[in-house]
């Protein structure tokens, strides 16, 4: 958490000027501050130093869980892990964040604010992106991504379907809601290994988890702690969160169980092992 719909929430943001943000194409750099000193992944901060003044912000994108702002000739990446939230303000504003861990400040004035409670997000400012991204795998939203090459990749992997969703450097962008509610729409249990998976199936299981990535983006994501603010997708979760609770779909109770140690939530009845 955050995940792709919630980080994609934040790219529109940033983007557009919603949501309370200013939008961020067209600022001009005119510093940082660094609260934390492990929060900045890379370069050194003498580096920064030289790179990031006069650098505009050219455009705001997502990768994967990545939020990336393409400056002019650099590119920031922002990876917000547990408890990582952008928000803007400008110079003088009593922001009520206790856990601001950097940031980027524009010479008019405005400045981006990386407040990370659990500090283990990262800021990483580089050249060449390809540095950082290089090892994400697909997007799972991409139209290039085909049913017929999204079985192919399962069949070229022996490992627990849930796990293998997770990992993302397979497919970028799920964590374990979406992965959860995946799933649970495509009927298939989190412990079915992914090499046994039909072609069909495969199909299947790409077109549900573009369904609820797109329904999360859609809803601004999930808000299901203090973290993230806004979402209303928590709203429709299908087993996320809801063990005890009968299934949308048959009215079976839900449980929890846990697959490569992650908390997972599954309808018994509807995913049969």
């Amino acid at each position: 958490m955050p995940e792709l719909p919630e980080v994609e929430t934040f790219t529109r943001n940033l983007r557009e000027g919603t949501a309370g943000c200013f939008a961020l194409p067209g600022r001009i750099v005119r510093g940082y501050r660094l609260h934390w000193r492990k929060t900045l992944a890379s370069p050194e901060p003498q580096q920064l130093d030289e790179w990031l003044p006069g650098q505009k912000v050219v455009a705001v994108k997502r990768r994967g869980k990545f939020l990336m702002l393409e400056l002019t000739a650099y590119t920031m990446l922002f990876h917000l892990r547990m408890s990582g939230d952008l928000v803007t303000a400008v110079l003088g504003d009593d922001v009520a964040f206790k856990h601001i861990r950097f940031e980027l400040i524009f010479k008019d004035g405005s400045r981006l604010i990386f407040n990370d409670p659990r500090k283990f997000g990262r800021v990483w400012v580089t050249p060449d992106p390809g540095e950082v991204l290089s090892r994400l795998g697909p997007e799972p939203l991409d139209a290039s991504l085909t049913p017929a090459e999204f079985y192919s990749r399962l069949q070229g992997r022996k490992r627990v379907i849930k796990s293998l969703l997770l990992d993302q450097g397979f497919i970028a962008g799920l964590g374990n809601i979406y992965t959860d509610e995946a799933l649970h729409l495509a009927g298939i249990h989190p412990q079915t290994s992914s090499h046994s998976i039909k072609a069909r199936a495969a199909g299947c299981l790409l077109e549900a988890i573009r369904m609820v990535l797109s329904e999360g983006i859609a809803r601004n994501g999930a808000s299901i702690d203090w973290v993230y603010r806004g979402g209303e997708y928590q709203n429709n979760f299908r087993v996320y969160g809801r063990q005890g609770m009968p299934c949308p779909v048959c009215g079976t109770h839900i449980q929890r169980m846990l697959v490569g140690q992650r908390g997972t939530h599954i309808c018994p009845q509807c995913q049969k092992k």
